[in-house]
């Protein structure tokens, strides 16, 4: 409601006294009716032009399950970027090898170009030739093959030379070729990490907010499931003890050990100590074994999650696993994630 009244100032009608009445009196009534009216507006509730409705709090739960959405969604993002690591590494690999073939497929054709300028030089020497000298000074490698009236005497003369001279020059150009091709995959790769870390990084300042932060501490005290180690020689069991020894240690996205885990980089910790390296991202990990049926599970087993794959863990038996399921939590035990399981691996001697 309009609020007509409040801050009427008390001396609007009665400066002058005009009715006869005093104007101490007038004074006073005036400020017992401001008074009045001031004290029925409060007791009003206010609308929607004095200020905006509170906004309803979510519940704990909803706290927990927002909470754990946005930590399945770092480990989500988590495993893309591990994805993305293991192509660079390869990359850069591939790239160091296409400047080495670079390198020595420009060497070749150096040598190449000297042997064809001595067969120029000679030619011009005993026959007379002009155009061998501008042949053999020349200091384009194109140049000497476009020269296509001096190359076809070369050739007539010194064939199996000159043909390793246009062999050495396409070879020159597509080890560059490759070499640059691998320099901007590189580029491409390194903006794509970086996109997609700050994208885990909001989402980090998100679940870091205070009530988020709080709803997790409480959820992940509890629901825990205690297990001893495995027994057995396999593969599997002995990979399995090692990950149990890591309870406790918090999750970091990207991080595979020896003290912070994200979920393959604590597979892959495992299996590191037994000898076997697996990469460091579950769409490889998925491809880096034997997939077996769910009724066939043993200690050790990796266990894939979502459709994406994007999570995984190690089997212990009973319907448990250990896994560092995602940011905000610790390595621990928990029950399989059945509802959103995709498949299991063991991993091959």
């Amino acid at each position: 409601m309009e609020r007509t009244h409040r801050g009427s100032g008390p001396h609007g009608s009665v400066g002058g006294g005009k009715c006869g009445v005093r104007p101490t009196r007038l004074w006073q009534r005036a400020m017992v009716f401001c008074t009045a009216v001031t004290a029925f507006t409060f007791a009003l509730p206010l609308t929607s032009g004095d200020a905006q409705p509170s906004t309803p709090q979510p519940s704990f739960n909803d706290l927990v399950a927002q909470a754990r959405q946005l930590a399945h969604q770092i480990d989500t993002l988590s495993q893309q970027y591990d994805g993305l690591q293991v192509r660079l590494n390869e990359t850069r690999s591939a790239a160091k090898a296409a400047a080495n073939t670079a390198a020595r497929d420009t060497a070749a054709l150096a040598g190449r170009m000297q042997q064809v300028g001595q067969i120029a030089a000679e030619s011009y020497v005993t026959g007379g030739y002009d155009p061998m000298v501008q042949l053999a000074t020349s200091s384009s490698p194109q140049g000497f093959i476009d020269q296509a009236s001096i190359m076809d005497h070369l050739q007539s003369e010194n064939g199996a030379v000159v043909h390793s001279l246009q062999t050495a020059q396409a070879a020159a150009n597509r080890a560059q070729q490759s070499a640059q091709q691998q320099a901007t995959q590189i580029a491409s790769l390194v903006k794509q990490m970086g996109a997609k870390k700050n994208e885990i990084q909001s989402k980090i300042n998100l679940i870091q907010s205070a009530a988020y932060k709080k709803a997790l501490f409480i959820a992940n005290r509890t629901g825990r499931f205690p297990v001893t180690a495995p027994v057995g020689d396999s593969i599997g069991a002995r990979a399995l003890r090692f990950a149990l020894t890591k309870q406790g240690d918090p999750y970091v996205w990207g991080a595979m050990g020896p003290g912070v885990f994200d979920c393959s980089g604590l597979v892959m910790w495992a299996y590191k100590q037994i000898g076997i390296r697996l990469p460091h991202y579950t769409g490889d990990q998925w491809d880096s074994g034997m997939h077996v049926a769910r009724n066939q599970l043993e200690p050790g087993d990796l266990v894939f999650f979502y459709g994406d794959i994007g999570h995984v863990g190690l089997y212990i038996g009973n319907g448990l696993m250990i896994d560092a399921p995602h940011f905000g939590d610790t390595v621990h035990v928990e029950p399989v994630y059945w509802n959103v399981y995709v498949g299991a691996v063991r991993i091959p001697t």
